[in-house]
């Protein structure tokens, strides 16, 4: 499966649905008016129906689409997360420090990824009009999977489209003459939509690994799609930037009462199954990742699936490579990484934080090995994403091929202790805080950083603040921080807070007092691994003469000044505006609400 993304036979397939008078922007859809094979034999074949779904995920391997364009820079700036093409004013800059523009030259193109997404739309409508009518798509059927998949991936697609541009116009059927221009539609009547879809897709898919057809990750199956429509129920009663303000939804229907609930019995169903679990480390669950370990049934519950030469996770994200090296033929990543105060936040007991914050990067390599090099207390990078920890070496200039986890295990979890806490209180949502919190210390120090840390959140506000923590203990480098933020009504608070202990970290002050201005550093027997002393706050003796000094003390202006820009407002500023392409291309049924 890792390769359906790139199969020539779904794009002709699919292409084949959509006449030239309804074609969209983008190459995919200049398709013959006339068509050899027709929707009653495509969807009434399981082959060439399987075809037409796994088709409807092809626009997201496109170069302006998320590979591109979307996964690269949507989700920042945060707390804890910082685009560093944030210190470059420009295009990019703009992106991720709350300053974008209709007119972004990095994104106002008419194959941008608003115009692929619903590319992956008007696929889904065609095969979901098709398995209804010719199909027989009943639960657990064959049929009946593909038109769960293709339920989940409009209403994944439609999640997108909401989070990022807000309202958006609704299209649930395919495109007619009459529907080819369209105004907005309010998110509410979306999410309700939404909502309802995901409701009859849990009924006709299978949980992980429980078939054939949900064997891997890569697949659609019952707990991504409850999961989904808890991650959706929870973003619809939330706050968010509406044309009038910030605010939580009006529609009775989206009340925090009734979206909770239905979260929190999504995510109960989900943890009941036995069909998903956390893997036992941390640590291993990103080897594992990174080594493209595909089994269904553990932690990741649905990845997007790159094939091996497209896509740019690792491209983007990884510790920075400088050079061609032993472990990569593609010298990139580092475009991002955890803002300098995460790793201190982390209590330093616990072991994600050295996996999810990496202090170094990997040099120009000599004779074709490279060893890790400091960069400093300004530059971090995630290790989340890591070359050196894959099974198959990169050799594309431009692609890694490795897929985008969009939902694990623990965002189960955690919503569960979110919703609980709010509906019940905190003892109800205590278990699921332990269980994410075991996984992540030492069985030496369960008794006081699980045990007591969790029972000691007696009230609403407390357990809600730790649960807050634990996301970002939990999911830096994985973007999701931002929506977090923005459905707590917390975006511009905590970007304010960030720039305050930013500022601290800098002086040394406050909760950073005792973090060391000087690191000490030598090499493993390997001679490419660092063996580092002085990261943990308090370390500033020597060592050791066998260790070198390394300067730990650059300062931190840029960081501070750019994680938005200054003068903006991030609550005014939660969505990207419709590119002007789009705009311009609308008839005059589209504009930019919120001030842009």
């Amino acid at each position: 499966m890792k390769n359906f993304i790139k199969f020539f036979s779904i794009v002709f397939i699919t292409g084949l649905l959509v006449s030239c008078d309804e074609d969209l922007d983008g190459e995919f859809l200049d398709a013959p008016a006339k068509s050899t094979l027709d929707e009653s034999t495509i969807f009434s074949t399981v082959g060439l129906a399987r075809g037409a779904v796994d088709g409807i995920l092809e626009p997201i391997g496109q170069t302006n689409s998320y590979r591109g364009r979307f996964i690269p820079y949507y989700g920042f700036n945060t707390d804890v997360e910082y685009n560093y093409s944030a210190g470059d004013e420009g295009s990019d800059a703009d992106l991720v420090y709350y300053d974008a523009k209709p007119n972004n030259s990095r994104m106002n193109t008419d194959n941008n990824a608003w115009a692929l997404i619903y590319q992956g739309i008007e696929r889904a409508n065609v095969a979901i009009r098709g398995l209804r009518t010719y199909g027989n798509p009943e639960p657990r059927s064959e049929f009946g999977q593909l038109l769960g998949a293709a339920l989940t991936y409009r209403a994944f697609y439609y999640g997108d489209l909401i989070k990022t541009w807000g309202d958006v116009p609704a299209r649930f059927e395919p495109i007619t003459s009459e529907t080819l221009y369209l105004p907005k539609t309010s998110r509410d009547t979306i999410y309700k939509r939404l909502i309802n879809d995901l409701g009859e897709a849990s009924t006709l898919v299978a949980w992980p690994n429980e078939t054939a057809a949900t064997a891997t990750v890569e697949r659609i199956n019952k707990a991504f799609v409850k999961g989904l429509r808890a991650r959706l129920a929870m973003a619809a009663s939330g706050f968010q930037q509406y044309p009038d303000g910030v605010r939580r939804s009006n529609d009775p229907d989206l009340s925090v009462q009734n979206m909770y609930q239905l979260a929190l019995d999504e995510c109960e169903d989900i943890i009941n199954s036995g069909y998903a679990s956390l893997t036992p480390t941390f640590e291993t669950f990103w080897r594992e990742y990174n080594e493209e370990n595909l089994a269904a049934g553990g932690e990741s519950l649905w990845e997007i699936p790159f094939a091996d030469g497209r896509g740019r996770v690792l491209f983007s994200f990884a510790v920075r490579h400088r050079s061609v090296d032993q472990f990569t033929g593609q010298p990139r990543g580092g475009t991002a990484g955890p803002t300098p105060t995460v790793f201190y936040d982390y209590d330093e007991e616990d072991t994600r934080r050295d996996v999810t914050c990496v202090p170094y990067q990997w040099g120009t390599a000599i004779d074709d090995i490279a060893q890790q090099e400091l960069v400093g207390i300004d530059t971090w990078y995630f290790g989340k994403y890591r070359y050196e920890w894959m099974d198959r070496y990169v050799t594309s200039t431009n692609d890694d091929g490795v897929n985008l986890i969009v939902m694990r295990y623990a965002e189960i979890l955690l919503t569960a202790a979110e919703a609980a806490n709010e509906l019940e209180g905190p003892g109800a949502a205590a278990a699921y805080l332990k269980e994410i919190r075991s996984r992540a210390f030492p069985s030496d120090q369960q008794a006081q950083k699980v045990e007591t840390y969790v029972d000691a959140l007696t009230s609403k506000e407390a357990m809600f603040n730790a649960i807050v923590d634990e996301y970002k203990y939990e999911y830096t480098g994985e973007m999701d921080r931002k929506q977090d933020l923005i459905r707590w009504n917390l975006l511009s608070t905590n970007l304010n807070e960030e720039k305050e202990k930013l500022a601290n970290l800098e002086n040394r002050a406050g909760e950073y007092a005792n973090v060391p201005s000087t690191l000490y550093f030598k090499y493993e027997e390997d001679g490419f691994t660092l063996d580092i002393y002085g990261l943990n706050k308090g370390e500033t003796s020597n060592p050791g003469p066998e260790y070198s000094t390394f300067d730990w003390n650059q300062p931190l202006d840029e960081t501070i000044t750019t994680i938005y820009k200054p003068g903006a407002d991030p609550d005014n500023r939660q969505y990207w505006p419709i590119w002007q392409v789009f705009i311009d291309a609308s008839n005059g049924q589209l504009v930019n609400d919120y001030g842009y």
